[in-house]
């Protein structure tokens, strides 16, 4: 059976590379030096995440992303 995840890319401001985190799995994520192997990497990082979390663990659902602007 196949799922679906929600993964956020960031760029690291040292690196400069695209790091990709899992919004339903907490603590996953991986980075790569470009956009086709973080899919690769996280892909990898999904599959040994739910390999080493416990079947009872709930799942968080993905809800959205809201850009927020503040006064500095």
């Amino acid at each position: 059976m196949k799922k679906s995840y929600t993964v956020v890319v960031e760029r690291d401001p040292e690196s400069t590379w695209p790091v990709g985190e899992v919004v339903e799995l907490p603590g996953c994520y991986t980075q790569a030096p470009n956009l086709p192997t973080l899919e690769l990497n996280i892909q990898e990082a999904i599959s040994a995440y739910l390999k080493t979390s416990l079947p009872e663990e709930p799942l968080s659902d993905f809800v959205g992303t809201w850009r927020v602007e503040v006064s500095a």
